[in-house]
C-alpha cells in the first residue's frame, strides 16, 4: 500500500486531470449523439465560458490554498491525525469504504447548506443560473464556493484521518460524477430506475436545476442516492417533464449574467441578501431565489 500511496502522491495532478478530460470527452460525444435537451444558448458561449470559470478557479485555488486534499490526508496519516489514523486497528478496505461514504454525505450536507444559508446561496446560484444544463454545468461554480468547499473538506480529512487512496478515489469519483449527472443525456427508463437506488442519475439530477423552487430543493446528492431517500429530499420527475422544464434561475434569464465569465463571477454580490425558503416542499407558484 506504501507504494501505491508514494506513486498516487507523485502522479495526483496527472491522475486528475486525467480523469477529468476523459469522462468530459466521453460526455461531450454522448451528448453530441444523442442529447436528452434541446439547448437555448448558444453551446459555445456557454463552453468556453463555463470551462474558463473551471480554469480560473483552478488558478485561484493553487494561489490561495498551498495544498491539495491528498497532500493534506498525507499529511494526517504521518501526524497520525483523525479517527482512522487514530484507531489503526481498522482495516483498511473498512477505512477506505467509509471514508468514501462519509465524504460523499459531507458533501450531500454541504449541498444543502448552500441551499439553506441566504449568503451561501447567493455563491451557489452561479452553478442554478446557467441556462442549460450539460457537462460543463457539473464544474461551474463560483469561485469563493469552491474555496469554502476546499476548507470543509480539508476540515473533514483532518477530523476523519482517511487513507490517502480513499481521498484520490473520492475526489476522482466525485469529479467524474458530477460530470455525468450533470450530462444533457438520458438513460433507458428501466436502468435510471435501478441505478437511482444507488447512484444519482442525469434525470435525478436534472430536477435540482430546475426554475421551480421546491424542484430546485430536492435531490441534493452528487454520487450517491441514499442521502435524499434517507432525509426526504428526494424527488422522481420534474412536473413539466424534462422535455419541457425550465432550466435556471427566474431572476437572472439573460446571458450577460448566467452565461458569460464576467457576470458569473459579480453574480453573487448582485441584489440584495434575502431568504431562501428550502423548507418550502410544496409548490406555490411563486418563487424567490
Amino acid at each position: 500500500m506504501e507504494s501505491v500511496t508514494a506513486f498516487v502522491m507523485q502522479n495526483e495532478a496527472q491522475i486528475r486531470m486525467g480523469f477529468f478530460f476523459g469522462i468530459l470527452a466521453v460526455m461531450a460525444v454522448w451528448e453530441i449523439i444523442a442529447p436528452r435537451r434541446a439547448l437555448t444558448v448558444s453551446k459555445t458561449v456557454r463552453w468556453v465560458n463555463n470551462l474558463g470559470l473551471v480554469f480560473f478557479n483552478s488558478f485561484i485555488v493553487k494561489f490561495v490554498i498551498p495544498t491539495s486534499s491528498i497532500g493534506l490526508a498525507a499529511y494526517a496519516v504521518n501526524q497520525g491525525w483523525g479517527l482512522f489514523n487514530f484507531y489503526t486497528e481498522i482495516p483498511l478496505w473498512v477505512a477506505m469504504l467509509a471514508s468514501i461514504v462519509i465524504m460523499d454525505f459531507v458533501i450531500y450536507l454541504q449541498h444543502v447548506m448552500v441551499h439553506a444559508v441566504p449568503v451561501l446561496w447567493r455563491l451557489h446560484r452561479v452553478h442554478h443560473a446557467d441556462l442549460d444544463f450539460d457537462v460543463t454545468t457539473g464544474a461551474r461554480f463560483h469561485t469563493l464556493e469552491i474555496i469554502l468547499s476546499m476548507f470543509i473538506k480539508f476540515a473533514t480529512i483532518l477530523l476523519l484521518g482517511p487513507p490517502v487512496v480513499a481521498v484520490v478515489i473520492f475526489e476522482v469519483v466525485l469529479n467524474a460524477m458530477a460530470m455525468f449527472n450533470h450530462g444533457n443525456v438520458g438513460l433507458p427508463l428501466g436502468l435510471d430506475r435501478l441505478l437511482r437506488y444507488f447512484i444519482v442519475t442525469p434525470d435525478m439530477h436534472r430536477v435540482h436545476h430546475s426554475i421551480e423552487d421546491d424542484e430546485a430543493n430536492s435531490n441534493f446528492g452528487f454520487n450517491l442516492s441514499w442521502w435524499d431517500r434517507l432525509f426526504g429530499t428526494y424527488r422522481d420527475q420534474p412536473r413539466a417533464g424534462h422535455q419541457e422544464m425550465t432550466i435556471g434561475i427566474h431572476k437572472y434569464r439573460t446571458t450577460k449574467l448566467a452565461s458569460w465569465l464576467p457576470g458569473m463571477l459579480a453574480l453573487p454580490f448582485i441584489g440584495k441578501i434575502s431568504s431562501y425558503a428550502i423548507n418550502r416542499r410544496e409548490w406555490s407558484g411563486s418563487n424567490e431565489q
